[in-house]
């Protein structure tokens, strides 16, 4: 039991030294800005099964109730429990057990020691003990240095109050029930994440009927234990949340009025592209109608009349269905052949596709696919000399009628 006090006794040196160092809260700078100012909440308010946590320990209590004299005190064990939760990174609550038992010399007898001690001529008075409390907790390391999720020392002062109830030993009869209240200070030593060194230096004031005595009985205590952290144990500050998201909505609509801008500058130059595009394909329609009965000219005056011919894609394919395969062996069999006889003219194939269906990436691969599929067909299935051609590809953006724009354009 010497032992075990003396222990206990030295970590209760610990303790009030460690509330006694200036150097503690001076070590704790990890949580200011970049002009060195302590950063504040406001917090984000946690969920229920947040920020709880269990502590157990065990140490010394002492007992006083006539004169603070080492002659009128006697240490004994005690254990603490405790349950609670932390609200804000300040403020928090719990509730306890603290008890075992309790020895004091008294002067006179009483039910709890009638027995007279001849070497000391008092009498020792046995007494076991427990006290129910509700506790207010109030972090003074995170009030004063700002919350801070990785601080190895937190010293947190509280007030307590509760239940008192005292009884005899050794088939004494004797009970006695009474509300107590004091103050309190925790140590939490930060082991782990989740796992907290926790030292708790209690005082309790009662009135003395709890031990048969008169006045106001005073009951000091150290208790050593571990305390484990339930559920999320950390808190997220609003003003970084709102910083962040406001940040991040700026850049968004920055990026968005800019998207609009541009979209609506294309807008209108595609139209344009567009109408030149359907006044062009209107041409070529009446143009393919009246072709068989034209009078034959030369190559070149031929050609310069005659413009681009177009064959058209469904949407998304880079073949052409049997329509327009048709309308394919009709530009070859009477228009391109032709040119591939003449060596002065050149014919290019413009692949195209829009860009209102589909990824940027499938609409150029669309394309090039397309452009490269109607080479194959003249140089493989029509016979064209593949030293005439040349194959281009674009892709048209946002454009008016997006099925004039899923096509192979010939040029010569």
């Amino acid at each position: 039991m010497k032992r075990l006090n003396l222990i206990l006794g030295a970590a209760a040196l610990i303790a009030v030294s460690l509330t006694a160092s200036p150097a503690v809260m001076a070590q704790e700078n990890g949580n200011r800005d970049e002009y060195g100012k302590i950063v504040r909440g406001p917090y984000e308010t946690n969920r229920f099964g947040d920020n709880w946590f269990i502590t157990v320990g065990g140490g010394i209590n002492a007992f006083w109730n006539e004169g603070l004299t080492v002659d009128n005190m006697r240490i004994a064990p005690s254990i603490d429990a405790n349950f609670g939760k932390w609200f804000t990174p300040s403020v928090g609550m719990r509730v306890g057990y603290q008890g075992i038992n309790s020895q004091v010399w008294s002067e006179t007898a009483t039910v709890l020691g009638p027995t007279l001690d001849n070497d000391k001529d008092m009498y020792l008075q046995k007494f076991g003990y427990m006290y129910v409390h509700g506790d207010f907790l109030w972090n003074a390391s995170n009030a004063f240095s700002g919350y801070k999720e990785t601080r190895f020392w937190n010293l947190i002062p509280y007030l307590h109050a509760g239940y008192y109830r005292s009884y005899g030993v050794d088939g004494v009869d004797f009970a006695d029930n009474e509300l107590a209240a004091g103050v309190g200070l925790l140590h939490n030593l930060r082991l782990s994440n989740r796992l907290d060194l926790v030292i708790d230096m209690r005082a309790t004031a009662v009135n003395g009927r709890v031990r048969a005595s008169d006045g106001v009985s005073v009951i000091p205590s150290v208790t050593m234990g571990l305390g484990v952290d339930l559920g999320w144990p950390n808190f997220i500050r609003t003003s970084t949340i709102l910083d962040e998201y406001e940040a991040v909505m700026v850049d968004q609509m920055a990026a968005v009025e800019a998207a609009a801008l541009a979209l609506e500058l294309a807008n209108v130059s595609l139209k344009e592209q567009n109408d030149e595009l359907v006044a062009v394909n209107k041409k070529l329609k009446k143009e393919n109608k009246s072709l068989k009965n034209r009078p034959v000219y030369s190559a070149e005056a031929f050609f310069s009349e005659i413009g681009p011919a177009t064959v058209y894609f469904n949407i998304g394919k880079a073949v052409l269905c049997e329509k327009e395969m048709q309308h394919m062996d009709f530009i070859a069999s009477n228009i391109i052949s032709k040119a591939d006889q003449e060596t002065m003219i050149q014919i290019t194939i413009l692949g195209t596709a829009d860009s209102s269906t589909g990824t940027p990436k499938r609409n150029e691969y669309l394309s090039k696919a397309r452009g490269e599929y109607i080479y194959n067909l003249l140089v493989e299935k029509y016979g064209i000399s593949p030293d005439r051609l040349v194959v281009e590809s674009e892709v048209v953006q946002s454009p008016a009628d997006p099925e004039l724009t899923r096509a192979v354009v010939i040029k010569f």
